[in-house]
């Protein structure tokens, strides 16, 4: 062999070690590039940065497999524009040559991968692709992912040293990987607790219901880095769960929405007793319209719903998580942490009811006290002082103030009813959970102080919230309403006296003023109406002229059971 020709082969061979020794340091870059971070986002970004710049790659992905091991949940790229992006539209969910690397985690390299039997071809506007080297990702043994590597620049086919060095890159990116999420479950740990601690806070500082589960839906939303977060409960009869929070997109869009039961995640978690994870919100019908609005579907991704229980027996509620299309799905690793907060949310909403019948409690036994008070001490009292002043009233020889004591024992009298009368609203429960027709009358009453120039006398005896039914009560409420309306436009008086008493089986409605009165020939269409209402129960309505002037109206409606 010629002298120049061993010089040209000597070259050669200094240049390809000189290669060697340039690749295997910017592969030692790479590793300690990528084992620097402990963020897993930045570690997944720099792994796919890396492994395309070591084989000169002008593409290139990095795929997480989900949960379910078949698809991918998670698709992070290199070379491609953001444009380029929005144009193809979603990501890809494993199918195809994508899916031949998940379905057998081993390398694989192609010089034509159009040519391949799993190829799929393209979507629109997506760039075309030649040659190919997939590579899996393994953390503990396990397939995490796939580094997918397209179109070696120059033309060139990706070679058995390109294949050993994205190997070699894989092995470090998977330990990288796994330091990344030990560190990133033990902060998430972290925040779980301090959340923790700060429900149990909110409960012992006496924080109302609303205002823990407004706690517990933003702090859930916050530390799993949600796009929403809402939490839906069981109402009795609604068929399906009641959104009483939300937090997150579009959060006053989803309160209130009732969820159903079938076809959602928050209705199969409820009903199974334990987290349902879904890689898609809207993906298989698993994430119901209802269980979202709409506009606060859009751009929503993996989602799960976690009960709010303590371990056996249905759930309190359901806590329902949706993350941003493309983000994360939810892990093994997410899950046990979340269902130990779930499980403090539960105990959270327990307190907060047994805190709410506690005081519910109190409440009443306090009304209770008060009408023992007013019945034995006020009323006694009030008693014994009227029978003072008649038995004074025969000793007193002038006219006038015979009549002035007189008086006084009938306002005495008149006032042991209105004590009596609020005795028995203390001592009875709406049986409906709303005011009774005593606080009802009241309301009205209040009301149309403006209107009339100045607050009208209100006197109401007996059992009203007992005796008179929900029917006839809407009844008595409207007709007063109606009668103090037509004082305030027509009457011109200066005093408006509201009497509401029920007893010997009616309830009977007097409303009195000392107007001008009702003309005769005045329009009647308001008298005519209240006229009707007291038909339609079965009782009447007539209109007074009192001697001392003015005008006298009394609406009455018999009792069932003629108490």
């Amino acid at each position: 062999m010629r002298l120049d020709e061993l010089l040209d082969e000597l070259h050669v061979r200094i240049d390809e070690v000189r290669g060697t020794r340039d690749r295997v340091h910017s592969l030692l870059e790479a590793v300690v590039s990528v084992g620097r971070e402990l963020d897993l986002a930045q570690v997944l970004r720099r792994i796919v940065e890396a492994a395309a710049l070591l084989v000169d790659a002008e593409y290139g992905a990095l795929g997480v497999i989900g949960p379910d091991g078949r698809r991918l949940a998670q698709f992070l790229t290199v070379g491609l524009t953001d444009e380029q992006i929005t144009a193809i539209g979603p990501l890809p969910a494993g199918h195809g040559l994508l899916g031949e690397v998940i379905h057998h985690p081993e390398p694989l390299r192609l010089s034509e991968l159009g040519a391949h039997s799993s190829s799929y071809g393209f979507p629109a506007h997506h760039p075309p692709m030649r040659t190919f080297l997939g590579v899996p990702i393994r953390v503990r043994d396990e397939v995490f992912g796939n580094l997918y590597l397209t179109d070696k620049r120059g033309g060139r086919d990706f070679d058995t040293e390109d294949e050993t060095v994205i190997s070699t890159l894989s092995v470090a990116a998977g330990v990288a990987i796994d330091n990344a999420r030990l560190y990133e479950g033990a902060q998430r740990q972290q925040l779980w607790l301090r959340a923790n601690a700060e429900i149990t806070e909110s409960l012992l500082s006496g924080s109302s219901r609303p205002a823990v589960l407004e706690l517990i839906a933003r702090r859930a939303r916050e530390i799993t880095a949600a796009r929403v977060a809402h939490i839906a409960v069981p109402v009795d009869g609604v068929d399906g769960l009641v959104v009483e929070f939300a937090a997150g997109a579009d959060g006053a869009g989803w309160q209130g929405l009732v969820i159903p039961f079938d076809g959602t995640l928050s209705g199969a978690a409820h009903r199974a007793g334990k987290p349902v994870t879904a890689l898609n919100a809207g993906d298989g019908g698993q994430y119901h319209p209802a269980e979202g609005a709409e506009q606060g579907r859009d751009g929503l991704g993996p989602a799960v719903a976690v009960p709010l229980g303590t371990g056996g027996g249905e759930s309190r509620g359901v806590l329902l998580l949706a993350r941003c299309s493309g983000d994360p799905a939810f892990g093994e690793g997410e899950l046990e942490p979340l269902v130990a907060f779930a499980g403090q949310a539960a105990l959270a909403l327990e307190l907060a009811e047994r805190r709410r019948d506690a005081e519910q409690i109190a409440l009443l036994e306090e009304r209770d006290r008060i009408a023992r008070d007013l019945h034995d001490l006020a009323i006694q009292r009030l008693f014994a002082t009227g029978m003072t002043l008649q038995s004074a009233a025969r000793l007193v020889e002038h006219e006038g103030a015979a009549e002035r004591v007189g008086r006084a024992v009938d306002d005495l009298d008149e006032t042991i009813k209105i004590i009596r009368s609020t005795i028995f609203g203390l001592r009875t429960r709406d049986r409906d959970g709303g005011p009774g027709l005593r606080a009802r009358a009241a309301r009205v009453v209040g009301d149309a102080a403006p209107s009339l120039g100045h607050p009208p006398r209100l006197s109401m005896e007996g059992l009203l919230d007992t005796d008179v039914p929900p029917q006839i009560a809407d009844h008595v409420v409207a007709a007063l309403g109606e009668l103090l309306s037509n004082a305030a436009r027509h009457a011109r008086s200066t005093h408006v006296g509201v009497s509401l008493r029920a007893g010997q089986g009616e309830i009977v409605l007097t409303v009195s003023d000392d107007g001008r009165g009702i003309p005769a020939q005045g329009r009647r269409s308001g008298l005519r109406n209240l006229e009707e209402r007291a038909r339609d129960v079965g009782g009447t309505f007539t209109v007074e002229a009192p001697e001392e002037g003015g005008s006298r109206l009394v609406w009455r409606a018999p009792l069932p059971g003629g108490r």
